[in-house]
């Protein structure tokens, strides 16, 4: 099973540009928490899950509107790629490396 466990260095690129973040992720079994921090403020990481080597997870963020983001990820050592779901805005690419 993949382990996401550590931080990592994610970009979003989201219609106000490149979003730069730092995840921190702790995971148990199946279930990964933490939190992503970046230059919006900080959100946690809710409903955190491992499958296989995908991640799934979902953050409500209030900077610039309240918004559920749900994220889907592929893990690959310390890479993972993906997307972010973000309502009316639809999916969005995301990247992450992993630096500790």
């Amino acid at each position: 099973m993949t382990d996401v466990t550590g931080t990592w260095d994610a970009v979003v690129n989201s219609p106000m540009g490149e979003q730069k973040s730092t995840m921190t992720l702790n995971q148990e079994g199946d279930t990964v928490t933490g939190t992503n921090a970046g230059a919006t403020g900080s959100a946690d990481v809710q409903e955190g899950k491992v499958d296989g080597n995908t991640l799934t997870w979902k953050m409500d963020i209030t900077v610039p509107m309240p918004l559920t983001l749900e994220g889907t990820a592929t893990v690959e050592g310390d890479e993972m790629t993906g997307s972010i779901k973000a309502g009316a805005f639809g999916d969005m690419p995301f990247k992450a490396t992993k630096t500790g």
